[in-house]
């Protein structure tokens, strides 16, 4: 698993968050409420898929105060019909008690196993583009899109997702594989930071991959292994 962590009973918890970003006077990047939360719960739902669960609970944290709630609700809830999924129970809590000067949100979701990857015959690909900060409102053609990942599953097109993030696609590369000092061949570059996972790794079996292709379309780029 990436960064999940599997509860007893075999329950799977994943995690992202915020701080900055939304609207608040002092954000660093001004952005609504509600695309804040989209772009945590993408994250904390693609860290699912990649520990092969699929949620069944939602916890908001919410720490930009009570009239930010129903926007972070709605922006999960937005990432799950995005994904073509009926979204889960939503539950959470906001501080009352001290303003912040900046916005602040973590989004976490408890799941379930689902499946068991098998990348017994694979080839590696990656799909979307590495963007951060505004890039990936201003790009938002290029960000993977989690309707086709779990379309792609349903369909046998790909057995693993692996989401990249702030240390970019060649940390994660290392960390999937767990060498050190493995090396890749790829059209993108392989330290830039892909801030929301608007890029990720899948793996695709062999028999699959002229029609992950079409599949997938734009911005699917095979992925070199160099141990």
């Amino acid at each position: 698993m990436r960064n999940a962590i599997e509860l007893e009973g075999g329950l799977i918890l994943t995690t992202d968050n915020s701080g900055g970003i939304g609207m608040k006077s002092r954000d660093v990047i001004s952005v609504p409420d509600r695309t804040t939360a989209q772009f945590a719960a993408r994250v904390a739902l693609l860290e699912q898929w990649a520990a092969g669960a699929e949620p069944i609970a939602v916890l908001i944290h919410n720490f930009s105060g009570p009239d930010s709630w129903p926007a972070y609700e709605a922006g999960v809830q937005d990432v799950f019909k995005e994904a073509g999924m009926s979204t889960p129970t939503i539950t959470g809590s906001t501080e009352t008690n001290m303003e912040l000067l900046q916005s602040a949100l973590a989004v976490t979701m408890v799941g379930k196993p689902a499946k068991t990857a098998d990348e017994a015959k694979v080839v590696w690909f990656t799909y979307g583009v590495p963007l951060v900060g505004n890039a990936v409102l201003e790009q938002e053609q290029n960000v993977a899109s989690l309707r086709k990942i779990r379309e792609a599953f349903r369909n046998g097109l790909i057995k693993r997702v692996w989401p990249v993030g702030s240390g970019g696609l060649l940390k994660e590369v290392r960390d999937l594989f767990e060498i050190a000092d493995i090396t890749i061949q790829t059209p993108l570059a392989m330290t830039a930071a892909a801030g929301p996972s608007t890029c990720v790794i899948v793996a695709v079996p062999v028999g699959e991959v002229d029609e992950a292709t079409l599949h997938f379309g734009e911005n699917f780029h095979e992925l070199t292994i160099i141990r």
